[in-house]
């Protein structure tokens, strides 16, 4: 069976009917996983024996009449930042090496409840830091689209599989722009919710601030579903906000008509590729066509966003990863002197030189002296982007732009360009700046067919409306 034109609906009902069992299909994803993995290096591992099990456990529910759940026997990627009990968690980094978790991710976990059945763990860029997928312990990931190009990152691994038909759904986490800035690239749906709104528990934090879960999907309404079963208060998660999960599958189709959308003018400028800023202003009257009110707004702390993210994300990042010292699991480097010494071996050999620079950006910013200067400084700008985004939504209901600046690049392209490759990100940091709901949705292709994602940003907890907006605009 070929994913690439299947849905999740659609798969359900066929299982429901009979026109095929759950062990048919997951044994026809991993037939596709062993065609094109090779290639395009979205799995970093798979779960084929948990997976044929749990098919044919639900295959013999079915035979029995049992109900079964929404996402029943749907198979979907989960990024390898989030853990599964007895399934390695990598993170794409050596120091990791041999860690296996006791517990699940509850984003995971609701999964699972939900019927889907996990076929494997993706690659992504180490520990989720950086916009290519390029920065793997293990390898690079391509793009399904062009294989000389890269997928995005840092959920390049999810959007690829979802994009090459190796999974039907995907999890990927986001902390600058790394679902939605894959899924533009690849062609595919992806949405950062709110912060709060997805149980962050079972997720390797990067930036605990910033970081939050959500759905690589190919439709608008896979993603809603997707959602929907991945959302709501979780005891497990501090920061889990106890909010409400809308029927927002249900509402996909309710009329958008009179719906205020704002164009920031600060989100189209020089930097952006010709034919990207074609697609987006074309997807605007496609939403005007649809009813919807165009206004020109602005967002004038969007020049600080890049130097704002990459000092509280690096200050982050080196407060969380200072837990990878060799002792308690993971990659342990021995030899001559004492335990500083095997901390300093095992750090310098475990970490990849993107973590690297991250730490030693992010240890100067929050080191005496410069705290101050840095990091408080960064915190107070972050408010002011907040405000303007507040003052916006006192105008305007969603927010449009590009994802990103261009479409995908090719491979090594940024390699030497660390400067370059953050300027990927550029309108997507914002959202997780904020802690704003974004989706990216398909917006036609360039000259040389390489998709282009046009992104929406509504207010906080107001996924229903971007996944309406979305929906009706073709995603």
């Amino acid at each position: 069976m070929n994913l690439k034109d299947m849905n999740a609906d659609r798969l359900v009902a066929m299982y429901r009917a009979g026109e095929t069992t759950v062990n048919e299909v997951i044994e026809g994803v991993f037939e596709n996983i062993d065609n094109l993995n090779e290639d395009i290096r979205a799995y970093i591992s798979t779960c084929k024996e948990t997976a044929t099990r749990e098919a044919l456990d639900l295959d013999s529910r079915l035979a029995e009449g049992e109900t079964i759940g929404p996402l029943a026997g749907v198979p979907v990627a989960i990024k390898d930042n989030m853990n599964i009990r007895g399934i390695p968690t990598t993170c794409g980094s050596r120091i990791l090496d041999g860690y296996v978790p006791p517990y699940t991710a509850t984003a995971v976990e609701r999964l699972r409840q939900a019927g889907a059945i996990v076929v494997g763990k993706t690659n992504l860029d180490e520990f989720a830091m950086g916009s290519s997928t390029e920065n793997s312990a293990f390898y690079p990931t391509r793009n399904p689209c062009d294989l000389e190009r890269v997928p995005g990152g840092s959920s390049g691994g999810s959007a690829a599989s979802v994009a090459a038909g190796m999974a039907l759904l995907a999890l990927g986490s986001d902390t600058g722009g790394s679902i939605r800035q894959p899924a533009s690239l690849c062609g595919v749906v992806g949405m950062k919710p709110t912060y709060g709104r997805v149980s962050r528990y079972g997720l390797v934090a990067f930036g605990s601030s910033l970081d939050q879960i959500g759905p690589i999907s190919k439709s608008v309404r896979e993603c809603a579903e997707l959602l929907e079963v991945i959302s709501g208060f979780d005891p497990l998660d501090s920061t889990s906000a106890d909010v409400e999960v809308g029927d927002w599958t249900a509402s996909l189709d309710h009329s958008i008509k009179g719906c205020r959308i704002g164009i920031p003018k600060e989100y189209f400028i020089d930097g952006v590729g010709r034919q990207v800023r074609e697609r987006i202003l074309e997807g605007i009257k496609v939403l005007e066509s649809l009813g919807c009110e165009v206004e020109d707004i602005s967002l004038p702390h969007t020049d600080y966003a890049i130097a704002t993210y990459y000092l509280i994300a690096t200050a982050e990042a080196s407060s969380n990863l200072a837990r990878y010292d060799g002792v308690r699991y993971g990659l342990r480097e021995t030899g001559e002197g004492g335990l500083s010494e095997m901390y300093r071996r095992t750090r310098m050999s475990g970490f990849g030189t993107e973590v690297k620079r991250r730490i030693l950006l992010g240890t100067y910013a929050l080191s005496a002296g410069y705290y101050d200067a840095y990091y408080l400084k960064a915190q107070k700008v972050r408010t002011l982007i907040l405000r303007d985004f507040e003052n916006a939504f006192k105008k305007v209901d969603l927010i449009v732009t590009p994802t990103a600046p261009t479409t995908a690049f090719k491979i090594g392209e940024k390699a030497d360009d660390p400067l370059g490759m953050y300027l990927s990100d550029i309108f997507t940091i914002t959202c997780n700046l904020a802690g704003l709901p974004g989706i990216s949705v398909p917006c036609g292709s360039d000259e040389g067919g390489l998709p282009i994602g046009m992104q929406l940003i509504g207010n906080h907890f107001e996924e229903g409306m971007l996944l309406r907006a979305g929906h009706q605009f073709g995603g």
